[in-house]
């Protein structure tokens, strides 16, 4: 008897116990579609995520200057980096030709109080500068209006973008804010750009801001510290980029030869990090739930062969008596017990791909067929049916032909 008999003889046996059968393949069915649903729906979330928020990406390093450099911490003096001075910084973006696009922004205050008319904020507004390139380094998106422009930038134009909490505070009844005025620290800015709305769990004021342009920032208050940061479209330029900056600014620093650095040059890593730590604790998760569902599946599944061969001892004797060896008896059995996993395993694969693309779906992502976890299904599945009928089909092959025969 070849495999080609033991498999028909498989579905014979598979057929005449439909129920029960049935009723093991779903249980390991939850199990599979558990385990493949949550992976699944973890790299859509992830994808979506990175899309949604590309402006955290790790293409972006900035230079910046060790802040509070005068206390200690842990113990240990603090570097001692001089403020990054505007000088520098202008000279370091006309030097600059590297793979990347560099910027300088700075923080001009946190507590101001903006007015329209009648409409004032709370003084707790964060009015930003930067160059012209400051919103496309920083990937902010403008919902309406414009940028502001190189020359409004180095003429020190009173231009302004806001966020959309300014907008709603400002502007009532659905008003049009471009082109109106508002009045910040005792100057009137013409208001050319609103930005799409954020979330107050962005940095730099999220949507309780406004930004200008970096010269006119100078005009209202002289700032000590700058900040460069440079976007690369090729994310794998941007260790070679960075080497270059460094040399750059050392030299426009004057730091001597084979000093410490007088500045910091860090890649924007934090989005990348902190969802690879997420999806690795999501994963166990999912693990643990798949694996916990499905030991209670190998042991019904066990069961279920343990019956089997109990109610099938007749039939082991009769086939022992005719010349079937123990290995093919076991091999019939095993064979059993690995499909009906697959056919759970097959459910399973289906129900977690529906299940993780409708997450997906919901979050704003787009379809996808996870084939690692796809086959870890199947894979899993195969031992799950081979863990589980070992025993039973060990104990039919064992049983003795005679006695088999008088069993009743």
């Amino acid at each position: 008897m070849n495999y080609k008999h033991l498999f028909l003889e498989a579905l014979e046996s598979i057929k005449s116990n439909k129920l029960r059968v049935f009723l093991t393949s779903a249980i390991i069915s939850i199990g599979i579609s558990s385990l493949v649903g949550i992976l699944t729906s973890i790299d859509g979330i992830k994808s979506s995520v990175s899309d949604s928020f590309s402006d955290l990406g790790s293409n972006i390093y900035t230079i910046e200057s060790e802040r509070n450099n005068r206390g200690r911490s842990s113990g240990l003096r603090k570097k001692n980096q001089p403020p990054i001075r505007y000088r520098q910084a202008k000279e370091f973006t006309k030097k600059y030709e590297g793979q990347g696009t560099p910027t300088i922004s700075t923080g001009v205050t946190g507590t101001a109080e903006l007015k329209y008319k009648s409409e004032t904020t709370n003084p707790n507004v964060f009015i930003e500068a930067g160059d012209e390139n400051f919103i496309l380094v920083e990937n902010i998106i403008l919902q309406n209006g414009r940028n502001f422009t190189k020359i409004e930038n180095e003429s020190g134009i009173f231009v302004t973008l806001i966020g959309s909490k300014i907008k709603s505070a400002l502007f009532k009844n659905n008003e049009d804010p471009i082109n109106k005025y508002i009045t910040a620290r005792g100057n009137k800015f013409r208001v050319i750009g609103i930005l799409e709305e954020k979330g107050s769990s962005f940095g730099g004021g999220g949507d309780n801001r406004i930004i200008i342009p970096i010269e006119t920032a100078r005009k209202l208050r002289p700032t000590s510290n700058y900040d460069i940061t440079v976007k690369i479209e090729d994310v794998s330029l941007i260790e070679n980029d960075m080497d270059y900056s460094t040399n750059l600014f050392k030299i426009l620093r004057k730091d001597p030869i084979g000093g410490a650095l007088s500045f910091e040059i860090k890649k924007n890593e934090s989005l990348d990090s902190e969802l690879d730590e997420i999806e690795g604790y999501l994963k166990y998760g999912g693990f643990t739930i798949g694996f916990i569902t499905l030991i209670g599946a190998s042991i019904g599944l066990m069961n279920i062969m343990l019956v089997s061969v109990s109610e099938r001892t007749r039939e082991i004797g009769l086939r022992k008596s005719i010349g079937a060896t123990p290995k093919l008896i076991r091999n019939q059995f095993l064979i059993e017990s690995i499909l009906i996993c697959q056919f759970g395993g097959i459910g399973g694969v289906l129900f977690g791909l529906i299940f993780g693309n409708v997450v997906t779906y919901l979050i704003g992502g787009s379809f996808i067929v996870p084939w690692l976890w796809v086959f870890l299904g199947i894979f899993i599945s195969t031992i799950v049916g081979m863990g589980s009928g070992y025993i039973p089909a060990r104990k039919a092959s064992k049983l003795d032909p005679i006695e088999s025969l008088r069993f009743e």
